[in-house]
C-alpha cells in the first residue's frame, strides 16, 4: 500500500511538472508586398533564385578581392567576438538549464586522537570516528518556470547565432565595398596624372610660344593654372588611398599598411536583371530579421517565468549518510542516518511586485513584435534602395560615358581652334577644366554602380546559408 502511495506521488509530482504556463510562440503577422520596389524585371524575378542564394564568392570572382575577404573572415576581430558570444551564451544555457534537474552532493568526515591516560577521562583511548554522507535537494519544475527561462535562453542562444551571421555579412560587404573605393580611387590617380603629363606639356609650349612673342602671357598663366588644379588633386587621391588601406588592415584584423588593389574589372558594372526571389524569403534569409525574431521569442518565454512567479513553489531535499567509531563498523547499516524535507512556498503580498514583472513583461514582448515588424519593414526598403540605385546608377554612368566623350571633343576642337588662332586660351582652359571633372565624374559613377551589387547582395541576406 505504501509503494501504492508512492508511485501515486511521483506520478502526481511528474504530470505537474509537465505543465508550463504562459504563451507558446506563434509569429506575428507581418506585411509583405509580392514583389520588391524599384525591380525592372518584377514578374520573373519573384520566381527566380536570388542573388542572396548565392555564396560571396560567386557574387565577387575576382581574386584578389576574394583573397581578401577570405583572410576578414578568418581575422576580423568584430566576427571573432561575434563567436565568442555564442560561447558565452551556449554557457549560459547550460547553467539555465541547471535548475530543472536535481543537485546531489557528497562529503565525509573523519577524527581521531590518542588521549593520554594521565587525562583521566572515560572516554576510550584511541579514540575514532568517520562518517560518509549523500544529500540531493530538487525543485520539481510544475508550472515550467525553469523551462520558460531555458526556452528564453536558447532563443537568445540562436540570437547570438544569428547576429554572427550578420556581422560576417556585414564583413563581406564592408571589404567589397572598400576594396570598390580603392580602385576607384586608383582610377582617379591615374586619370589625374596622365592630365598633368599632358598638361605639363601645354605649360611648356605655351611658355615657348610667350618667350617667342607669339602668344600673351596671360596664356601662359593659365596654361600653369591648369597644370596646378591637376597637381592638387594627386596629394589629396593618394591621401585617400592611404586611408582606404589602412580601413582596409583594420577589417582584416592587421596593423595600418599597404594592400593589393590592382584588379582591372573590380568598377565593371553588375549584371542586369539580378533576381531578388519573393519578399517574403527575407524573413528566413537576413540575418537581423532572425535575430529580431529570437529575441521575440525570449521575450515571449519571459512571460511564462513571470507567470510562475504567481504559483507555490515547492522543493524537496534528502540526505543519507553512515557513520561509526571503528574501521570495521563504519559501513555497518546500524549506523546508518535518513531525513528528508519537503517546503511549499505560495506569494501572498509582494507589493505588486509579481504583477509588475508580468506586465514588464508582456509589455516587452509588445515592444519585440515592434521592433520585429520594422526590422522587416526595413529589409523591404533596403532591398528597394538597392534596386533603385542599380537602374538610377546605371543611368548616370551611361549619361556621364556620353559627357566625357563630348568633353574630349570640345578639348580637342578648342586646341585646334587655339592653335590656329581662332580662340583665345581661356576657350582651352574651360574645355580642359570639364573634360577632367567629367573623368573624374565617371569613376565615380562606374564606383556608385558596382558599389550597388554589393548593396544589394548585403540587402538580400547574401551567403545566408
Amino acid at each position: 500500500m505504501k509503494i501504492g502511495a508512492g508511485i501515486l506521488c511521483v506520478a502526481i509530482v511528474l504530470a505537474l511538472s509537465g505543465c508550463t504556463v504562459g504563451p507558446n510562440y506563434t509569429r506575428p503577422q507581418t506585411p509583405a508586398a509580392p514583389t520588391f520596389r524599384g525591380a525592372d524585371n518584377a514578374e520573373d524575378s519573384s520566381a527566380a533564385a536570388s542573388l542572396g542564394d548565392q555564396g560571396w564568392e560567386q557574387v565577387f570572382p575576382q581574386p584578389e578581392l576574394q583573397e581578401l575577404i577570405r583572410s576578414a573572415l578568418a581575422t576580423n576581430f568584430d566576427l571573432r567576438i561575434a563567436a565568442q558570444h555564442i560561447l558565452e551564451q551556449q554557457a549560459q544555457v547550460r547553467i539555465v538549464r541547471s535548475q530543472q534537474f536535481p543537485s546531489l552532493s557528497g562529503g565525509g568526515t573523519g577524527i581521531g586522537a590518542e588521549l593520554p591516560a594521565s587525562a583521566g577521562t572515560s572516554i576510550g583511548s584511541p579514540l575514532a570516528f568517520g562518517a560518509f554522507s549523500l544529500s540531493g535537494s530538487w525543485s520539481p519544475d510544475f508550472w515550467g518556470l525553469y523551462r520558460r527561462q531555458t526556452e528564453a535562453a536558447r532563443a537568445q542562444l540562436l540570437g547570438q547565432t544569428w547576429a554572427q551571421r550578420a556581422v560576417r555579412l556585414s564583413i563581406v560587404s564592408q571589404v567589397a565595398a572598400t576594396y570598390i573605393q580603392l580602385r576607384a580611387l586608383d582610377r582617379q590617380l591615374t586619370i589625374a596624372k596622365d592630365t598633368l603629363k599632358t598638361r605639363q606639356e601645354s605649360v611648356d609650349l605655351t611658355a615657348r610660344l610667350e618667350h617667342g612673342g607669339a602668344v600673351p602671357m596671360s596664356d601662359l598663366r593659365q596654361s600653369e593654372e591648369l597644370l596646378y588644379s591637376a597637381t592638387s588633386q594627386i596629394p589629396q587621391l593618394e591621401q585617400s588611398i592611404q586611408q582606404q588601406e589602412n580601413a582596409l588592415r583594420v577589417l582584416l584584423g592587421q596593423i595600418p599598411g599597404p594592400v593589393a588593389h590592382t584588379d582591372d574589372k573590380a568598377l565593371a558594372a553588375p549584371p542586369q536583371d539580378l533576381p531578388t526571389g519573393l519578399p517574403s524569403q527575407l524573413l528566413e534569409r537576413r540575418p537581423d530579421i532572425q535575430q529580431s525574431e529570437q529575441q521575440l521569442v525570449a521575450a515571449n518565454a519571459q512571460i511564462g517565468v513571470a507567470r510562475a512567479q504567481f504559483f507555490p513553489q515547492f522543493s524537496i531535499s534528502a540526505s543519507a549518510g553512515l557513520g561509526g567509531n571503528e574501521f570495521n563498523n563504519l559501513f555497518a547499516l546500524s549506523g546508518r542516518t535518513i531525513y528528508g524535507i519537503g517546503s511549499l512556498a505560495q506569494p501572498i503580498f509582494a507589493g505588486g511586485k509579481l504583477k509588475g514583472q508580468l506586465q514588464l513583461a508582456e509589455a516587452t514582448k509588445e515592444e519585440m513584435v515592434l521592433n520585429y515588424q520594422k526590422t522587416i519593414i526595413g529589409a523591404f526598403r533596403d532591398v528597394s534602395n538597392a534596386l533603385i540605385s542599380l537602374n538610377k546608377q546605371r543611368a548616370t554612368r551611361e549619361q556621364q560615358e556620353k559627357l566625357v566623350a563630348a568633353a574630349e571633343d570640345a578639348t580637342r576642337l578648342a586646341r585646334i581652334w587655339y592653335q590656329g588662332g581662332a580662340t583665345s586660351y581661356l576657350e582651352v582652359l574651360t574645355t580642359d577644366s570639364s573634360l577632367f571633372s567629367a573623368q573624374l565624374n565617371l569613376v565615380s559613377a562606374q564606383q556608385g554602380e558596382a558599389l550597388t551589387l554589393v548593396q544589394l547582395y548585403s540587402a538580400l541576406g547574401g551567403g545566408w546559408r
